[in-house]
């Protein structure tokens, strides 16, 4: 018997019962219940997975998941998936999860409304939904079989996902056939039929038809003279330095902070700057332009002497970074993209005066599109920042709105009491 055909409250109650410790996995044989919800149940228990948590626990890449996305071979795919899957779900109560193959969700897009309410069982980019982090689910119970999987609502592990029901299908390299990842639809009880999955699997071969075909023309691209060439400025980590010649050559540097200082001033200015220009940025004017005439040679060993010309310096070819990531975002109107590029604020240890303002405007810009939406899930993801720590405005928003909920504004009112007791 399948457990479609069994009554969500029937396989409630097994679950309380085995979560409990009142029965164990020889009772679980002898019910309806499907042997891979069985097993999952098992590993999860076994696993030390709590039936109570607020959904996965944040895994430890979640604040560069938009490097991990980035660097991910299914970002290429994203059109694809957009296409056969996100458009329809946007207003159709429906979710559309892409993961990696350790289980961190990468992209979480779809129906608005289902995003916001998913953000309470924290189905969230940079969340760890393998079943090892957050039970039996479908991208995770996938991820582990290397098979695909259907959950329906009570089958979750977790009590917090059992309102919810699920379909997911793991991708494949093309070439290693290795899994690098999983494509998942969640929303309610039309989310588990027999033609959701045939969806999701179409969904899986389109995209991984996509694949083989871009390592077909590989050659052709790596020919690209240009390379691509990336900046990471934002957060707590080094900043980095990070491109790609034309040859599909990989270089990856750790800068000083005099080093990204100069090459954000340059990536902000492409008309170029003086070096007397360039060290008052850097230095309020305190500088001397031997001292930049020295960082520039040496920067030059860094990111090739084909990047940098000088009279005035500026950059010969484009560079990417996380901090126009944000801009671009915010330019397009796209908060939610906006705060996955953000990290954190921009080179926090730097003392140049010109990346100082470049810092608060670029926080402050953030902070204002965040709370211009009125979205409170975008508002909750901005707290958890580290500047969002000790926004006192921010947090008496979210206490004060009717539609947060008792625990929202329990949280909120406590964080503020501890901003009055630490700042009076």
């Amino acid at each position: 018997m399948s457990s479609a055909r069994v009554s969500d409250a029937s396989v409630r109650a097994v679950h309380e019962l085995f979560v409990a410790g009142e029965v164990d996995g020889s009772y679980l044989a002898t019910t309806p219940l499907r042997r891979v919800v069985v097993e999952s149940w098992q590993r999860s228990l076994a696993r030390g997975v709590d039936p109570d948590l607020g959904g996965a626990q944040s895994s430890e890449v979640a604040v560069g998941v938009a490097r991990m996305r980035a660097e991910h071979p299914l970002a290429s795919a994203l059109p694809v998936i957009r296409r056969l899957l996100v458009d329809d779900a946007r207003s159709s109560g429906v979710m559309v999860a892409i993961s990696a193959a350790d289980g961190t969700l990468l992209w979480v897009e779809g129906d608005p409304s289902a995003c916001r309410r998913a953000e309470a069982m924290n189905f969230v980019p940079g969340a760890d939904w393998s079943e090892r982090g957050a039970g039996t689910n479908a991208p995770g119970t996938a991820l582990a079989l290397d098979a695909e999987v259907q959950i329906r609502r009570t089958e979750h592990f977790s009590r917090v996902v059992q309102p919810w029901s699920c379909t997911a299908v793991p991708v494949h390299d093309p070439v290693t056939g290795a899994s690098i990842g999983a494509i998942d639809l969640t929303g309610g009880d039309e989310v588990s039929s027999a033609q959701t999955l045939a969806l999701v699997r179409a969904t899986v071969v389109a995209v991984e038809n996509h694949l083989a075909l871009l390592r077909l023309t590989e050659p052709q691209r790596s020919q690209n003279p240009c390379g691509t060439r990336h900046l990471h400025v934002l957060g707590p980590d080094r900043p980095r330095w990070e491109s790609v010649d034309q040859s599909g050559r990989r270089t990856r540097a750790v800068l000083t902070g005099r080093h990204a200082d100069i090459l954000v001033l340059l990536s902000r200015h492409p008309e170029g700057l003086s070096a007397d220009h360039l060290a008052t940025l850097l230095d309020d004017g305190h500088l001397d332009v031997v001292t930049v005439r020295a960082e520039m040679s040496r920067l030059r060993r860094v990111v090739g002497p084909e990047l940098l010309a000088s009279r005035p310096y500026r950059l010969t070819a484009p560079v990417s970074s996380d901090l126009a990531e944000v801009f671009d975002a915010l330019a397009r109107g796209d908060v939610s993209a906006a705060l996955d590029a953000y990290g954190g604020p921009l080179l926090d240890k730097s003392v140049s005066p010109a990346v100082g303002r470049l810092r608060t405007e670029v926080s402050t810009s953030l902070r204002g599109a965040v709370v211009a939406t009125g979205d409170l899930g975008l508002l909750r993801r901005w707290l958890r920042l580290p500047e969002g720590s000790d926004d006192r405005e921010g947090w008496r928003l979210l206490h004060d709105d009717a539609r947060a909920g008792a625990l929202d504004r329990a949280r909120a009112g406590g964080h503020l009491a501890g901003l009055d007791l630490e700042f009076g």
